[in-house]
C-alpha cells in the first residue's frame, strides 16, 4: 500500500516510498547470469504483489477465499484486538522504516540498488500475508445493508475503490511502483533513470489517488462486522500519519513547486480546486 507515486516521479527525490536512482555502482551485477537474476527476483516480487493483492480483494470483501476478514474462527474482543493491530501496525512499521531515506541509503550498501524496491515489495507483501493468516475475525455486525440494489452499489463501489488504486498506479509508474522497470534496467545493463515530475490523470484530482481509492475499497462494504471497522479505522489512521510525514518530506524535497500542487489539488478527498 505505497502512499504516493509522486517521489518516484522526481529525479531528485528518494524518501517516502519511491524508489533509489540505481547508481553505477560494483554491487550492481555485471555478468549476463546475474543479471538474468535480478531481473527473475523482480518478476518474483511482482508475482508477490499480484497475489497479494488479489487475496486483499477476497478478504476485504469476503470473497474466494479460504479466510477472509470475517471468518476462519472468531475469539473475544479483548484477543482479537491487540493480535489484529499488532498485525497492521507490524506492516506499517515495515512500509515506513523501509521506505525511508536513511534506511535505503544503509540497506543498499548491502543490496544492489536495483532490487531494493523489489526487496520492498517482497517484505511488504510477507507482512500482508502474515496479516491474512493470523487475523482474528469479529464477526459481530456494526451495520448492515440488506436491500440487494444497496448491497450491490456498495460492493460495485468497493470494486471501483480497487480499480482506481490499479488505474493511478498505471498513470504515472506502475513498473517503477512495484520494482520492475528498476530491474528491467539492470537486465538491459542500463542506468534506471527517473521518469521525471508530473502531474497527469486523477493526480490532477487528488495528490494521492492511491489512497483515495483503498479508502473507498476498505469503507464501501455492505455488512460492517466489528472486525472490518477496526481494520478500516487503523487503515485510515496509518494513511493520513503517513501522508503528513510524506508531504513534509516533499515540500523539503521540491519547494515551491510541490507547495504550489498543494495550494491547487486537494490531498485526498475530491474538491473544487482554487483559481
Amino acid at each position: 500500500m505505497s502512499t504516493s507515486i509522486l517521489k518516484n516521479m522526481c529525479p531528485h527525490v528518494s524518501s517516502g516510498d519511491g524508489p533509489v536512482v540505481t547508481p553505477e555502482v560494483s554491487s550492481e551485477p555485471s555478468s549476463a547470469v546475474g543479471r538474468g537474476l535480478v531481473l527473475a527476483y523482480g518478476l518474483l516480487a511482482y508475482l508477490a504483489f499480484f497475489v497479494t493483492i488479489l487475496y486483499a480483494i477476497g478478504f476485504v470483501a469476503n470473497w474466494l477465499v479460504p479466510k477472509s476478514i470475517d471468518t476462519g474462527g472468531g475469539t473475544v474482543p479483548a484477543i482479537a484486538i491487540p493480535i489484529n493491530a499488532s498485525l497492521l501496525l507490524l506492516f506499517a512499521v515495515q512500509h515506513t522504516i523501509m521506505a525511508r531515506p536513511a534506511f535505503k541509503r544503509w540497506w543498499t550498501m548491502f543490496c544492489p540498488p536495483s532490487i531494493e524496491r523489489s526487496t520492498f515489495v517482497f517484505a511488504a507483501s510477507a507482512c500482508l500475508g502474515l496479516l491474512f493468516w493470523q487475523w482474528r475475525a469479529m464477526p459481530e455486525i456494526v451495520w448492515e445493508v440488506q436491500h440487494p440494489a444497496g448491497r450491490l452499489a456498495l460492493n460495485a463501489l468497493m470494486l471501483l475503490g480497487f480499480a482506481i488504486v490499479f488505474a493511478a498506479s498505471f498513470m504515472v509508474s506502475h513498473w517503477d511502483l512495484f520494482g520492475l522497470r528498476q530491474t528491467w534496467a539492470r537486465f538491459r545493463a542500463r542506468r534506471y533513470e527517473p521518469i521525471g515530475f508530473r502531474v497527469v490523470g486523477l493526480y490532477r484530482l487528488v495528490r494521492h489517488p492511491l489512497m483515495l481509492g483503498f479508502l473507498i475499497a476498505f469503507w464501501a462494504t455492505p455488512t460492517m462486522t466489528q472486525g472490518h471497522l477496526l481494520f478500516s479505522a487503523l487503515v485510515t489512521g496509518y494513511i493520513f500519519v503517513g501522508l503528513w510525514f510524506e508531504e513534509r518530506t516533499l515540500i523539503g524535497e521540491l519547494g515551491e513547486h510541490y507547495r504550489q500542487y498543494k495550494r491547487h489539488v486537494p490531498s485526498v478527498v475530491p474538491l473544487l480546486r482554487r483559481s
